[in-house]
């Protein structure tokens, strides 16, 4: 029966040229909430892609909900995990719903829901395991599901990350220089794609894609220890009045993820409320009679680290001529965090004698940025209909490219 219905929505897919309307939702490691983006994709006859945002909407998790993911990420009860499976699925589909609404949309307009879900545990290059139930999203929005996405490019040899290079390849290339698409959510990625100008519209070429380590997961984490009725740095109003702690910075780039040769893949099962809690104790170990550490210098210090993981990775690993960085994510509405990442690229870069490439905010050049993400899966849900695959092999490291997700009717 399920084969059935897929079958006649891809026929029904390959047959339209407008009106292809996906909603994409995303729950990312930041735990900051939901964001859930109504597209419609319009495809020329030469495979090129367009999206059209027609609206964006964030359900943000209550502080018990947060408190229930975070519990869930490092080890909780089968009873726990099983009635958060259930109740996420009604979360996500609360979200997508919100979105539809926006837009004016009701479930016949839209061919089928995009679910990422929730990241509970990650193992790459072995397994990956995203929550939120697709059988709850379909009755609660009354749509289609397509939904766990990562799990097949695990099985075929792949990280299960990144999934968003296809989304960067196929939609925001740059036309005639290199663009690094860097995204700042609870972990940090960034996709190299070369100009759209050297590939035809329907080929994905071989773009270079990994996660180069903490997007906004530590700097939100320590701001949430250090003032407990914040949940990030607004505005990074608290990282500007600090001062950086050099020597702590220093020592955490040796960590051995930097070092590693791409394809590679990060999550919170590196970035802990352990790894936190040591990052604060190394930093109020430099206090001193005559120098104290104020808890401003700590988020300081958690965002320059950031973003010279960042600089850091671009240098070792990013094999093309990086003519531009375009910021998305949370972290892209942090300034204090933007201006870090532009002062470690143009240090870096100077290093080596080269030009540092020019930053740019993703919103000025595309639609909102706190859309991007669902917008990716919302393409991954549409590739899935229209039975073509979503990985790119050469960014995971996965053996072939393969059809992405499973499918879940309406009804």
């Amino acid at each position: 029966m399920t084969a059935g219905i897929t079958g006649a929505l891809t026929r029904r897919l390959l047959q339209a040229s407008h009106d292809t309307v996906l909603v994409g939702v995303m729950s990312g490691t930041s735990l900051d909430g939901i964001t859930a983006a109504a597209v419609r994709f319009t495809e020329a006859h030469d495979g090129r892609i367009t999206p059209t945002v027609l609206s964006h909407a964030h359900r943000p998790y209550a502080p018990t909900e947060r408190t229930r993911l975070e519990r869930a990420m490092q080890g909780d009860t089968a009873q726990a995990y099983c009635r958060l499976q259930a109740e996420l699925g009604e979360w996500l589909g609360d979200a997508a719903r919100r979105a539809m609404q926006q837009a004016g949309l009701t479930p016949s307009d839209v061919t089928a829901i995009a679910s990422h879900g929730h990241t509970i545990w990650h193992e790459a290059g072995h397994s990956t395991w995203q929550m939120g139930d697709a059988a709850r999203i379909a009755e609660v929005t009354g749509c289609a599901v397509v939904a766990d996405f990562r799990a097949r490019d695990v099985a075929v040899g792949g990280q299960g990350a990144p999934l968003v290079p296809m989304a960067d390849a196929r939609l925001f290339a740059h036309p005639t220089v290199w663009r690094a698409l860097q995204n700042l959510g609870g972990i940090g990625n960034v996709t190299l794609v070369p100009p759209s100008s050297t590939h035809a519209a329907d080929v994905v070429p071989p773009v270079q894609a990994f996660d180069t380590g903490p997007g906004v997961v530590l700097i939100d984490g320590v701001t949430r220890a250090l003032w407990p009725t914040l949940s990030y740095d607004r505005d990074g109003r608290l990282a500007r009045a600090g001062t950086v702690l050099e020597p702590v910075v220093a020592a955490l780039m040796e960590a051995p993820y930097f070092s590693q040769h791409p394809p590679k893949s990060t999550g919170r099962e590196l970035f802990t409320a352990a790894y936190r809690d040591d990052f604060i104790a190394r930093c109020r170990a430099l206090a001193s009679a005559t120098r104290p550490v104020d808890d401003t210098d700590i988020v300081a210090t958690a965002t320059a680290f950031t973003a010279r993981t960042i600089a850091d990775q671009y240098a070792r690993f990013l094999e093309g001529p990086v003519g531009e960085v375009v910021l998305s994510g949370g972290g892209a509405r942090n300034p204090t965090l933007v201006d870090a990442i532009t002062v470690a690229l143009q240090q870096s870069a100077a290093g080596r004698g080269q030009p540092a490439p020019p930053v740019q905010l993703f919103d000025t050049l595309f639609f909102d940025a706190e859309a991007k993400e669902a917008v990716a899966f919302a393409l991954l849900g549409y590739l899935h209909l229209t039975g073509r695959s979503g990985n790119v092999p050469h960014a995971t490291g996965a053996r072939a490219g393969r059809l992405l997700g499973h499918f879940t009717p309406a009804g």
